[in-house]
């Protein structure tokens, strides 16, 4: 009998929000070995020992779930990039405050790009009102520690420069992880080795140019 087989239905709030948990971790460490392109409701499932129809009560789609773990990183990120924001002093200081705290945090990146793109349009209205509470509520502890570091910054630039960081962070993921057979065909043609992107100095560098120009305006 497999562990589907004797899966049980939570009664208990409290069970109720630890196979909830269960379900986000193992969502969450596929993705991390797989992409979350990759990954189907019935992968979940079977990580978790449920079968796919059980696991439909505490989540209603795919899209659902991925949509909370990018409510999740948010809220892991936020406060670990306000701390090395606030640590800069200068555009450059704080460009790599962004680049490289997304740079570690390659799964995240790579929900970025998902969530505009898919994640947010196959849920429920109040999933979509309870992740943008999320992302707005980092979005201005983001653009305050901002503004700490460079008092001269408008409010709505630091908020752009939020914006611009992880929509780039999100794509650039993307182009610069692609497929082992397609990562070795840019290494062996010359001509290709513009489609070889290294996330982290690519995006200090446009972030590091959008500070500049924004407190120059």
């Amino acid at each position: 009998m497999s562990s589907a087989d004797t899966f049980q239905r939570a009664r208990s709030a409290e069970a109720k929000a630890a196979r909830e948990q269960a379900i986000l971790d193992a969502a969450r460490t596929l993705a991390s070995e797989r992409g979350i392109r990759e990954i189907t409701l019935t992968d979940i499932a079977d990580a978790v020992g449920m079968h796919k129809s059980a696991m439909l009560r505490y989540f209603e789609t795919r899209e659902e779930i991925f949509l909370r773990l990018t409510a999740d990183g948010w809220r892991e990120w936020t406060p670990v990039l306000c701390d090395r924001v606030r640590a800069a002093s200068t555009p450059s200081g704080v460009a790599a405050a962004f680049a490289s705290t997304l740079t570690e945090r390659g799964p995240f990146c790579d929900l970025l790009a998902q969530a505009p793109l898919n994640l947010e349009r196959n849920v429920s209205v109040e999933a979509v009102r309870a992740f943008k509470l999320t992302t707005g509520d980092s979005l201005a502890r983001i653009a305050e520690a901002v503004r700490e570091a460079l008092p001269d910054l408008a409010d709505a630039a630091a908020r752009d420069l939020v914006a611009a960081a992880t929509s780039l962070a999100g794509t650039f993921w993307q182009i610069s992880t692609p497929p082992p057979p397609i990562a070795e065909l840019y290494r062996s043609d010359p001509r290709l080795g513009h489609a070889l992107v290294d996330l982290e100095p690519r995006l200090r560098r446009i972030l590091t140019a959008y500070l500049t120009g924004a407190l120059a305006g």
